[in-house]
């Protein structure tokens, strides 16, 4: 499959969002937890907001933050892609007006020998699918 272009326009950015998880496969990753690193990128239109400066013409910060923290947090998922697709869907569940979302999930503490950053996952998704009413998919 080839990537597909991410989309262009208005959006609103979430970076760094830090929390300790307990997603994983191996059962230390169950019982101890570790560190995780969150980025949204939520597109949708910022004009109206741009121009009354009203928070209730647009999508807060703080709602995208909690729905990330809540998954996040929340019961111990085996995959990131699981962890990120929750995060995905309950967005775009939750805010009609967001067109597409992208989100990584990062491991910044992995188990691996070499020298990384972080080991992660990145998924874009789209807003409902009028033919089947469904969260659409990116790539």
């Amino acid at each position: 499959m080839g990537e597909q272009a991410l989309p262009k326009g208005d959006k609103l950015v979430l970076k760094g969002l830090r929390f300790h998880g307990f997603h994983g496969v191996r059962p230390e990753e169950n019982k101890l937890g570790q560190k995780f690193v969150v980025d949204v990128d939520a597109w949708l239109d910022l004009r109206k907001p741009g121009e009354t400066d009203s928070l209730s013409d647009t999508v807060s910060y703080t709602d995208i933050y909690r729905i990330v923290k809540e998954i996040v947090e929340g019961p111990p998922q085996n995959l990131l892609e699981s962890v990120a697709h929750r995060i995905a869907n309950a967005t775009l569940s939750k805010f009609p007006q967001i067109s597409a979302i992208l989100v990584q999930v990062k491991k910044p503490n992995v188990a691996v020998h070499g020298t990384i950053d972080y080991l992660g996952v990145e998924i874009l998704r789209y807003q409902l699918n009028a033919e089947n009413g469904k969260v659409g998919e990116g790539c």
